[in-house]
């Protein structure tokens, strides 16, 4: 995601890409979406969990365009170089070799879509992985650049926040009760405050805060140096996220079965919707990894109707997920990291079960945040670099990683609130990358499209929402977000 074009990789089958993606959009947020569901009423959230689905399927399919069109230019280009080499070689060639070069130069001299229908029948191949910052550079001008880079810094930063929150609130919930230290958690009626005992003379918060202290500094130093998600790591946190995702839908499923469930949502509550759009967006986000995700795909015939099934089983997923919960629990006992309700004993009787899915979090959590903290420290590199320069060593090993790591500890502290840290970063950062990067992508890429290969060529991945109307259409619906959002906080805190 620093911008640059990588290697490509192991390539893989279209239905394990399928899989990859799946496992990428799902995470985090989908923890945070049953309390948001229940906040909204559950009319709304169906509604706008669909609506929002489409709308991050129509982007996925501009970046995926973007993503085409930067790949054939970068092919032209390098056609173009290899034709320079090959002239320069001609010229110190016999006659015959200088016919043979005349007849070259006159099939230069067609359009340019007649020498791709001849010559090179995959120019919109996806071969390369060009990063979002790499196509950004391309398709955008300075400006445009330096709020791309801007708005993805932002978003890490909220991912990093609500990393840095989810782990610490997850322990404090799990080994903290306001009558001390037991096996059950949270008991069913039970409200804690911050304030609340946890050991002795400790406080709740007070045992939060010792908890992000000790993440930050057994995490935080991978910030200082290069670190990668390994095969097997990645294949061990998603195996638990879904033995996870699994008990939690069986147990609520099971517990609604025997006439058990509490919950009664409303069919719609508007002043929820702030925090459920945030959530939506930031639980559909997968734009900014495509490239590494796409590209390896060993054929891409399909790209689109694979995509399509993905989000259609992604949006199955989160109503089964959200709807087993907000039937089985009560709105208000729902915590914002749903895994916390499964540590009350009347939910499950066994304590292995309930120290899993209560430290569930913690595992998978912690494994990606040193790979999104190392992300963001190279935008950062990234958009402060000039051609030719080079950082000081304390620039580059120090002043860095520090403010990455830095800033989100800071909110973490200050606040555990994760149903508002992941609404408020997927309304705004998330609405940016999701919505506005991709719809600024895809026209600026058609328009250079047409300018270097002529009026008529045709993307083989292009977006079958080809129209102009519907880049117009995100760009309204992320503005109309943006407003709807700001002006939800401003009156909310007014009322407050």
């Amino acid at each position: 995601m620093a911008g640059e074009i990588t290697e490509t990789g192991e390539l893989y089958s279209p239905y394990v890409g399928l899989v990859y993606m799946f496992n990428l959009i799902v995470g985090t947020g989908a923890l945070t979406m049953p309390k948001a569901f229940a906040t909204a009423g559950w009319l709304v959230s169906l509604i706008l969990l669909v609506f929002l689905g489409f709308m991050s399927f129509m982007t996925t399919t501009f970046v995926m365009e973007a993503m085409a069109a930067a790949n054939a230019q970068l092919r032209w280009k390098r056609m173009e170089n290899h034709k320079e080499e090959e002239e320069d070689d001609s010229s110190t060639g016999s006659d015959s070799d200088v016919l043979i070069q005349d007849s070259y130069e006159r099939a230069e001299k067609r359009p340019i879509l007649s020498v791709q229908r001849r010559g090179s029948p995959n120019l919109f191949e996806i071969t390369d992985r060009v990063e979002m910052g790499q196509m950004a550079s391309m398709f955008f001008n300075k400006v445009g650049v330096n709020l791309f880079y801007f708005c993805i810094i932002i978003y890490l930063y909220g991912d990093l926040a609500i990393y840095a929150a989810a782990v610490p609130f997850s322990l404090m919930q799990v080994t903290c009760s306001a009558i001390g230290n037991d096996s059950c958690g949270v008991e069913a009626d039970t409200k804690y405050n911050d304030t609340d005992r946890c050991w002795g003379p400790l406080r709740r918060v007070d045992a939060y805060r010792i908890y992000l202290a000790v993440f930050t500094l057994l995490l935080g130093p991978f910030t200082f140096f290069d670190v990668q998600k390994t095969k097997y790591l990645q294949i061990l946190t998603s195996l638990m996220r879904w033995i996870a995702f699994a008990v939690m839908i069986v147990l609520a499923l099971v517990r609604i079965a025997h006439g058990h469930g509490e919950g009664h949502p409303p069919l719609a509550d508007l002043s929820g919707v702030r925090n459920l759009f945030g959530v939506c967006v930031y639980s559909f986000m997968c734009q900014h990894s495509l490239p590494s995700l796409i590209t390896p795909v060993s054929s891409k015939r399909h790209l689109t109707r694979l995509v399509f099934l993905d989000y259609v089983l992604i949006l199955a997923f989160y109503g089964l997920l959200s709807f087993t919960a907000i039937f089985c629990f009560r709105g208000d006992s729902l915590m914002d990291m749903y895994t916390l309700n499964f540590a009350r004993c009347d939910v499950v009787g066994l304590a292995a079960v309930r120290f899993f899915l209560g430290l569930f979090p913690v595992f998978t959590i912690s494994t990606n945040f040193p790979i999104i903290a190392v992300t963001l420290r190279n935008n950062w590199k990234t958009l402060f670099h000039r051609e030719g320069g080079t950082y000081p060593w304390v620039v580059d090993r120090v002043v860095f990683p520090t403010i990455t790591l830095v800033p989100p500890v800071l909110v973490a502290f200050c606040t555990h609130d994760l149903e508002s840290l992941v609404g408020i970063t997927g309304a705004y950062a998330g609405t940016g990358i999701q919505y506005v990067i991709p719809a600024f992508l895809v026209y600026h890429c058609r328009k250079d499209t047409q300018l270097a290969f002529g009026y008529g060529t045709v993307n083989k991945h292009r977006s079958p929402f080809r129209h102009t109307f519907w880049v117009g259409f995100v760009l309204l619906w992320a503005l109309s977000c943006f407003i709807f959002v700001t002006a939800n906080i401003v009156l909310s805190e007014s009322k407050l």
